[in-house]
C-alpha cells in the first residue's frame, strides 16, 4: 500500500476522530465533570483523571471512593482494576505497529492513550494503512479524543448545578450506548451474537451479583458467542 505521509495520516486521524468519537467523549465527560464537582473533587484532579485514568469506569470509581474518604492507594487500585479491560485491546493493537521503531519505543505511552473509542477507529482504518502511517493516524485520533475529554470535563465541572441531575447522569452513559451501536455495526457474526447475549444476560446477572455483573456478563456472553459461532462455521 502507498504511504500517505505523516502529515496526511495525522490529518486523517483527526478527521476520523472528529466524525463521532470526539463528540461521544465530550458528552460523556460533561457528565463526569459534574459528578466530580458534586463529589468534592477539584477541577485539576478531575482533568487529571480524565487524561491520566482515561476511562469512565475507572474515573467514576475514583470519584466515588474519593467521596467516601478512602486512602489514595485504594483509589489507585480500584481505578486500575476498572481499566483492566484495556489490556486485551492493547494486545490486539500493538502488533500493528511492528516495523515502526518509533512506535515500539513509545509503546507504553501509546497504550496509555488507548480507549475503546480510539480502538474502534484504529482497528477499522489502521490495518489498511502503510506501517509508517499508522502511528501518526493513531496519534491524531488519540489527541483529538483527549482534547474532547478534557474540554467536556471542564465544561461539566463549571456547569455543575446548571443542568438537571438526570441530564448529567445520563451523559455518563452516552459512551456505553455508543459502544453498543459500534459493536452492533461490525460485520463479524460473533460480535453481534455477543452484544445480543450481553443485553439478555446482563440484567439477570446483575440481580445475582451487582459488583461482578459487568465482567461476568462479558465473560459469559463472549465465550458463548465464540463457541456458538465456531459451531455454525463447522456446520457450514
Amino acid at each position: 500500500m502507498t504511504p500517505l505521509g505523516q502529515s496526511a495520516a495525522l490529518r486523517l486521524g483527526i478527521h476520523d476522530g472528529l466524525v463521532m468519537p470526539f463528540w461521544m467523549v465530550f458528552g460523556s465527560m460533561i457528565g463526569f465533570g459534574s459528578m466530580a464537582r458534586d463529589a468534592g473533587v477539584s477541577l485539576g484532579v478531575a482533568l487529571g483523571s480524565s487524561i491520566g485514568i482515561w476511562g469512565l469506569p475507572g474515573q467514576v470509581a475514583m470519584v466515588e471512593l474519593f467521596a467516601v474518604g478512602l486512602p489514595v492507594f485504594a483509589i489507585v487500585v480500584a481505578s486500575s482494576m476498572a481499566n483492566m479491560r484495556f489490556m486485551p485491546m492493547c494486545v490486539v493493537v500493538m502488533p500493528h505497529f511492528r516495523g515502526d521503531p518509533t512506535a515500539v519505543r513509545w509503546r507504553y505511552l501509546l497504550a496509555q492513550m488507548l480507549s475503546i473509542n480510539i480502538w474502534t477507529v484504529f482497528m477499522r482504518r489502521g490495518p489498511t494503512l502503510a506501517v509508517e502511517d499508522r502511528l501518526p493516524f493513531y496519534v491524531g485520533v488519540s489527541v483529538i479524543c483527549l482534547i474532547g475529554g478534557a474540554i467536556g470535563t471542564a465544561i461539566g465541572f463549571v456547569a455543575s448545578g446548571l443542568l438537571p441531575l438526570y441530564v448529567t447522569v445520563s451523559l455518563v452513559f452516552l459512551n456505553p450506548a455508543y459502544f453498543v451501536f459500534v459493536f452492533s455495526s461490525v460485520r463479524y457474526r460473533n460480535c453481534i451474537i455477543a452484544v445480543v447475549l450481553g443485553a439478555l444476560t446482563g440484567p439477570l446477572i446483575y440481580q445475582i451479583s451487582p459488583e461482578w455483573s459487568v465482567p461476568v456478563t462479558g465473560l459469559v456472553a463472549g465465550t458463548i458467542a465464540f463457541y456458538f459461532d465456531k459451531g455454525l462455521e463447522n456446520r457450514t
